[in-house]
């Protein structure tokens, strides 16, 4: 099977995922929603960034309309927060890849050799362009159907994700005690180039205070802070 039959066909079946949540009918710019930059430099046709920037709008007003529904109780800080680990691109590509989104995505001739149709920015970009495509063909209630899919495994999990960013909480607990800012280093990288795992250490002055990891450098240095306020804990 040709790589151009497989990525119609990947396409067919995302449409059709589509559909079954937004109603039938086409969605005219869902081809422009999936095609990255490397492709449309090589063919002269649009690529997913403009798609992409409307759509990070209504990603951002649909989940604070959902979340403002779920969470009554919250306060503007805790809902900004929520909001935060909802729409952040680690979120976004953990449904892209439930969806197989990657596989759906015209990339250019280099790119495809790489591993760009897996990483987590290249599948969150394109989530938030189809946002915009479903928005542009259904209109509001569409794009709240279809984030309201994307987001469903977090928003259940809502509460958890108003506590505060271990990273800005260990950066506000060294500044109150007039401490260097602390900084961050990468010391290992295991697995397969596709699935790296990072292991990263925050360091204060001249000592490592605490370290974790996690399948993106982000992610390792939030664990990495986590583990540096447990430890200030025991001080």
């Amino acid at each position: 099977m040709s790589e151009t039959t497989e990525l119609t066909i990947a396409r067919e079946e995302l449409l059709a995922r589509l559909e079954r949540l937004v109603g039938p009918g086409p969605i005219t710019r869902l081809e422009e929603a999936l095609t990255h930059s490397s492709f449309a430099n090589e063919t002269s046709t649009p690529d997913n960034q403009r798609l992409e920037f409307l759509g990070d709008a209504v990603l951002g007003l649909c989940v604070s309309e959902l979340l403002a529904e779920a969470q009554p109780e919250a306060d503007e800080g805790e809902l900004t927060r929520m909001r935060s680990a909802l729409v952040n691109a680690e979120a976004l590509a953990t449904w892209a890849r439930r969806v197989d989104l990657g596989s759906c995505i015209a990339l250019g001739r280099g790119a495809t050799l790489g591993t760009e149709r897996k990483q987590t920015n290249v599948l969150a970009d394109a989530v938030e362009a189809i946002v915009a495509a479903v928005f542009e063909a259904r209109g509001l209630p569409g794009a709240r159907a279809l984030v309201r899919d994307v987001v469903a495994g977090l928003l259940d999990r809502a509460d958890s994700l108003a506590v505060r960013d271990p990273k800005s909480a260990l950066q506000e607990l060294v500044q109150a005690r007039r401490m260097a800012a602390p900084t961050y280093r990468v010391v290992d990288v295991q697995g397969a180039p596709h699935d790296h795992v990072f292991q990263v250490e925050v360091i204060l002055g001249d000592r490592a205070i605490g370290r974790g990891e996690g399948r993106s450098k982000r992610l390792a240095e939030r664990a990495a802070a986590a583990d540096a306020l447990e430890q200030f804990k025991d001080i």
